[in-house]
């Protein structure tokens, strides 16, 4: 059984920094793309980034492009999210995903933790 755990959200203010990570277990973790999408109240869940099995392949939504940043150690089967500069509209909850091909469409990734509150400050 697949197991996703997310943490390291909270409440940081505008301008500062979070790191999030996601224990992944009961999968071939390089096997798998991993994800991180988030969803703030009121809205739909969105893509945020994506990193290949190998770490060689990485995508980022245009919202997040140059502040934050997604690697992974396969070794340990965990991934993090590190968040720089972060905006009071980065306030959502994440939530880290495992897919077995490459999207950045939610439905694609059959795989999901219980979600981290991050909450930005202005």
């Amino acid at each position: 059984q697949v197991q996703l755990v997310e943490s390291g959200g909270g409440l940081a203010q505008a301008g500062g920094s979070l790191r999030l990570s996601c224990a992944a277990s009961g999968l071939t973790f390089s096997g798998y793309v991993m994800g991180w999408f988030r969803q703030a109240p009121g809205k739909e869940r969105e893509f945020v980034a994506r990193i290949s099995g190998s770490g060689g392949f990485i995508t980022y939504a245009d919202s997040v492009k140059g502040r934050f940043s997604i690697s992974r150690d396969n070794a340990k089967n965990t991934v993090w999210l590190q968040m720089n500069s972060l905006k009071p509209e980065d306030t959502a909850v994440y939530y880290c995903a495992a897919a077995n091909l490459i999207s950045t469409a939610p439905q694609a990734f059959g795989s999901w933790g219980q979600g981290t509150q991050v909450t930005v400050s202005s």
